[in-house]
């Protein structure tokens, strides 16, 4: 995993073998939402990597002893809609108590700023850990408006999650947010003129949703 401040990009093989996949256009919306799950739970391992524990006593068949699970995490995940939606399984397979919000934007074909018509957020949310998801980080225009949506309820900690990042989306979320950590499947090389990340894999929520 490649490090940059709070701006980690995984590198690890199977994450670059599925990224491949789900940028082929061929791809169909089923084995693209399959992979979108796949690619996301493999993330999960980095971006959940200081998830609290404790002890408690188990008794194995030779012996008891005291060993380590998870503590009840104060968790909840805030996919950003619609495409964000696609990634909530891949997280909740591997903590399914995490509560799930959700937050709805989306950007004006002309400004390409994004313009929020829904939010709602789990009550507890504030001195929790938060982790937003998005496939694509493309202006970055979507994931500063939600995660300062997020910070007026004072959780502990935000987190980003994304699939495709542009140098553009990461610099301007950590100009903006400097203190929330961006987890990455791959950065990829610029936006194009109609602010679509290059090469990228099109647009994430018509793929899984097979709208077009």
């Amino acid at each position: 995993m490649n490090e940059l401040k709070n701006v980690f990009v995984m590198d690890h093989p199977l994450i670059k073998h599925k990224i491949t996949l789900l940028r082929d256009k061929n791809t169909s919306s089923k084995e693209f939402r399959e992979l979108i799950i796949e690619v996301t739970r493999l993330m999960c391992y980095e971006a959940l990597r200081d998830l609290p524990l404790k002890e408690i006593e188990v008794e194995t068949p030779i012996t008891t002893s005291v060993f380590k699970v998870l503590a009840e995490p104060h968790l909840s995940i805030v996919p950003i809609l619609r495409a964000g939606i696609g990634m909530v399984e891949g997280v909740t397979s591997l903590l399914p108590t995490a509560r799930i919000g959700h937050i709805g934007l989306y950007r004006d074909p002309k400004t390409l700023k994004p313009i929020e018509y829904y939010c709602k957020l789990p009550s507890d949310i504030n001195g929790g850990d938060v982790i937003v998801l998005d496939p694509m980080l493309a202006t970055g225009g979507s994931a500063i408006d939600a995660i300062s949506g997020i910070k007026k309820h004072n959780p502990a900690s935000i987190k980003f999650m994304c699939i495709i990042a542009s140098p553009e989306g990461i610099e301007a979320v950590t100009k903006a947010h400097p203190d929330v950590k961006i987890y990455c499947a791959s950065k990829d090389k610029c936006l194009n003129k109609d602010g679509y990340i290059v090469p990228g894999l099109g647009d994430a929520g018509d793929r899984i949703f097979g709208t077009k």
